[in-house]
């Protein structure tokens, strides 16, 4: 090549992408750019990724819709980590005539994640480990698991993996969702009720589900009202699953005990939002996937996966 391509890595918020893989062979052929913030802005994304001919894309943080795909001229591969990414418009990049790679993924991190948030929850880790670097000593009661019940809505590979765990804690395992037969809840481990007695019911509400059109907003106002006051709402899959609007609501009122989240309709979550400032609301930035053997297998897979479209 007479002059080097140019690749973007996008959204390396903790600047990883070159310890956690080999990419001296990518770097004859091109100059790599890897970004470590994050830009919301349809402006200033398309801006700054106007000079690229190779996007790596983190699972969905940066949305690569038509509206921007269309500004990128130069444009013709994108590699995104994971096997699914609904941030892509795929339909515009094949009519635009570039070629999207997706990596492998593992698929542990995120019920692992679930159920952390659940136990933290349960127990008032946070609160007991921020009063205990404070010099207090036992200023709350936790509450126990064993016995509780969980309501899975989505019993698919991950909320699989939860009835699982929850079986190993001897929890009542409930669950619900669209399409779930009898037969596939009772291979999971689970019993299958209706959405409303999984909301009534349940100690402890955890979602699992893909977010699409169908499932955008399952979860409304008048769901989240029907949960029991004492009852925990868990999500790691996707916030738009949802009401966050009557989600803030029910927490502002205390009318569910609280809620332990990963994911939200917008991230980065902006700095004055409600969920970081809520008492009883547990929050992480998104971090469900974000585990060493997870980077590692994205970033290995996007420089075998950017070798092969050189050659």
């Amino acid at each position: 090549m007479s002059e080097k391509i140019k690749i973007a890595v996008l959204d390396d918020y903790q600047q990883v992408a070159f310890s956690m893989a080999e990419w001296s062979t990518i770097k004859k052929h091109a100059d790599i750019t890897v970004f470590d913030n994050h830009l919301a802005d349809d402006a200033a994304v398309i801006e700054r990724l106007i000079p690229f001919e190779v996007i790596c894309a983190m699972r969905e943080r940066t949305p690569l819709n038509r509206q921007r795909l269309e500004k990128l001229p130069n444009l013709k591969l994108i590699v995104s980590t994971g096997k699914r990414n609904a941030s892509i418009d795929m339909k515009a990049a094949e009519e635009l005539g570039i070629e999207i790679k997706p990596t492998g993924y593992i698929g542990t991190g995120a019920p692992e994640m679930t159920w952390a948030l659940l136990l933290a929850a349960a127990r008032n880790i946070p609160l007991e480990n921020h009063n205990f670097t404070s010099g207090n000593w036992q200023t709350s009661i936790g509450i126990d698991i064993t016995g509780k019940t969980i309501g899975i809505i989505g019993l698919g590979n991950i909320g699989s993996k939860i009835a699982t765990y929850a079986k190993a804690f001897d929890m009542n395992v409930i669950a619900w969702s669209e399409n779930l037969t009898e037969e596939k809840a009772a291979a999971a481990g689970a019993k299958l009720v209706s959405k409303q007695t999984l909301l009534k019911e349940a100690d402890f509400v955890t979602i699992h589900l893909v977010l699409s059109d169908r499932s955008r907003g399952i979860l409304k106002k008048e769901d989240l009202e029907l949960m029991k006051p004492t009852a925990y709402f868990i999500n790691t899959s996707r916030g738009p699953l949802v009401d966050e609007k009557a989600l803030i609501e029910v927490l502002e009122q205390k009318k569910i005990a609280g809620a332990a989240l990963d994911v939200f309709d917008t991230e980065p979550l902006p700095a004055d939002h409600p969920f970081r400032t809520l008492k009883n609301v547990l929050a992480t930035p998104h971090i469900g996937y974000v585990t060493e053997n997870t980077y590692r297998l994205f970033y290995e897979d996007t420089v075998k996966a950017i070798e092969e479209w050189l050659q």
